[in-house]
């Protein structure tokens, strides 16, 4: 195990912990660590890919087990954007088609959220659900945005569900972590790779996501007040569209 391993093994635990804080399991994060020591593209998608499905699998049972999972409303995102991703997957695009738009999206969700967090108990007040043909059509695109990109999609969903009023934020973050883990296994399967492309550290960076995500998700579901998750998914979503556009 070299020190760059180590070194990009505590990188990995500090995003798990950040991205899981609002219910995310921090593929973007991983993939600019990634990126940061030179792993090659057909490497980093499908580690990351396998380090969002350990983070999203433990936000899943963490969130649900604190009562904010609301799965209800996450069936009708899921049931279009599951193939989506794995269409996405599939799929090979130049970034600078998607990449500065996503990130536009990205930082301009994050400015709402900051401009926002004071009145957000407000507006968890007054959520209501979504048209389903909607809600169908939404997850159609955020599944094939979570494919191309290599996420899970919920840096895409958490933004939506909260600027459109579909759901409370602590609720958001369970449908959040639950949207992640089955896009991510979706984009993992129809994204070409072979075993012998992922890195030997992977379980090392593995135990530490895990870490990450106890952490993140103890804040999410306990610690951080509403305004607070808030301020703190604005800081995820300024880190992602970064990344997007500067990559």
């Amino acid at each position: 195990m070299s020190e760059a391993d180590l070194i990009l093994g505590g990188l990995i635990l500090i995003a798990a912990a950040l991205y899981s804080s609002v219910g995310h399991a921090g593929a973007s994060g991983y993939l600019a660590a990634m990126a940061l020591f030179g792993l090659a593209p057909e490497t980093m998608r499908p580690a990351a890919l396998a380090l969002n499905i350990l983070v999203a699998s433990l936000g899943v049972w963490r969130y649900s087990r604190a009562g904010q999972g609301d799965f209800r409303l996450l069936v009708p995102f899921a049931v279009t954007s599951i193939p989506a991703a794995f269409i996405g997957g599939l799929i090979e695009v130049p970034p600078t088609l998607y990449r500065p738009l996503v990130g536009a999206v990205l930082l301009f969700s994050a400015f709402h959220f900051v401009r926002t967090a004071r009145r957000s108990e407000a507006a968890d007040a007054k959520v209501r659900r979504p048209p389903i043909l909607l809600a169908l059509g939404a997850g159609a695109v955020l599944g094939l945005l979570a494919g191309l990109t290599g996420t899970g999609g919920g840096i895409f969903l958490s933004p939506l569900l909260l600027i459109m009023g579909w759901a409370a934020t602590r609720s958001a973050s369970g449908v959040a972590a639950a949207f992640i883990l089955v896009n991510s296994i979706a984009g993992l399967a129809g994204t070409s790779f072979s075993i012998g492309q992922l890195p030997a550290a992977l379980p090392l960076w593995g135990g530490a996501a895990l870490l990450g995500g106890v952490i993140g998700t103890q804040l999410g579901t306990r610690t951080l007040p509403v305004p607070g998750i808030r301020y703190m998914l604005a800081l995820v979503l300024v880190i992602a569209g970064g990344k997007m556009i500067l990559a």
